[in-house]
């Protein structure tokens, strides 16, 4: 709590004052509190505790690099370039593609109308509609999108639609989270206003929300494919097609070459992705200024 001003008279009699007694007063601020002190150590002692506890030699790390560059040196090198550029292969680029691409397709339908559930200041129903879609984007979250890859194999069995049906609730997830956290930052006005002539939660949502935050949304919808196609380049690893299954092919075969090679593939592709969503998402950008 801070006091008021001293007025003129106050002022003029501050003389009477005792010196070191501020014209205006404020809240003490514990500046010399323990608190962050103690969280501070206790943070430090956990990370000790932990590497004791996991047994991890500290010692060791600093010449972890030089025995990493050893063993890529010795067996990684040189990566075998043919086997990345046979028809099998670059026809399981195009199909890690393709699920990405799926996944966000499916995925974003799927988000918009949890996220109009999930967003508190527009949602059609506060008592059902909002726990509801906050649940099923929690449920999708809550779960990596490995994970859920190994359970739909089990489901579907080996094939692309157990990686595609994986990485779309993944990006339901991840999409409908941020599309509800954009819903609920937009301007409050139209949508009162809306709600004053008589409109619908349905008519305040398509007229009043999705004009603001269209250009939002556009800009998470690539960003999501972004994050989308790099999960797709190793969900194959487990079962579901593209580009992992020929990664753990060769490391069952123990073709070091050939691993290294299609990591090196992967890197490529993602950076290629990167590009182009960067690209995208400054063109979005230059739109919402």
């Amino acid at each position: 709590m801070r006091a008021k001003p001293l007025s003129e008279p106050d002022a003029a009699a501050g003389d009477a004052r005792p010196s070191g007694v501020p014209a205006e007063w404020q809240r003490f601020r514990y500046p010399q509190s323990l608190l962050p002190y103690v969280v501070m150590l206790s943070a430090l002692g956990f990370v000790a505790w932990s590497c004791q506890y996991l047994r991890i030699d500290v010692e060791r790390l600093p010449g972890l690099f030089v025995r990493i560059a050893d063993v890529l040196a010795t067996r990684y090198f040189p990566p075998d370039v043919e086997h990345v550029l046979h028809a099998a292969y670059l026809r399981s680029v195009w199909e890690t593609l393709q699920m990405s691409y799926l996944a966000t397709l499916f995925g974003v339908l799927l988000a918009v109308p949890l996220a109009w559930c999930a967003s508190f200041n527009v949602t059609p129903g506060r008592r059902l509609a909002y726990p509801c879609g906050r649940l099923a984007i929690m449920a999708c979250r809550s779960v990596h999108e490995m994970v859920w890859t190994i359970l739909l194999v089990a489901v579907f069995g080996f094939g692309m639609l157990a990686g595609t049906l994986a990485l779309t609730l993944a990006c339901v997830g991840f999409c409908g989270k941020l599309f509800a956290e954009a819903v609920e930052s937009v301007d409050p006005g139209p949508l009162e206003a809306m709600r004053a002539t008589g409109a619908s939660s349905l008519q305040v949502f398509v007229f009043g929300v999705l004009p603001q935050v269209r250009v939002a949304w556009a800009g998470i919808t690539i960003y999501t494919w972004d994050v989308i196609f790099r999960s797709a380049t190793v969900v194959g690893f487990f079962g579901a097609g593209g580009m992992g299954g020929f990664l753990r092919e060769s490391v069952q075969r123990v073709e070091s070459n050939q691993v290294a090679a299609i990591l090196l593939s992967i890197i490529v592709v993602v950076l290629i992705a990167e590009t182009f969503s960067a690209w995208a998402r400054a063109r979005i950008a230059r739109a919402m200024a």
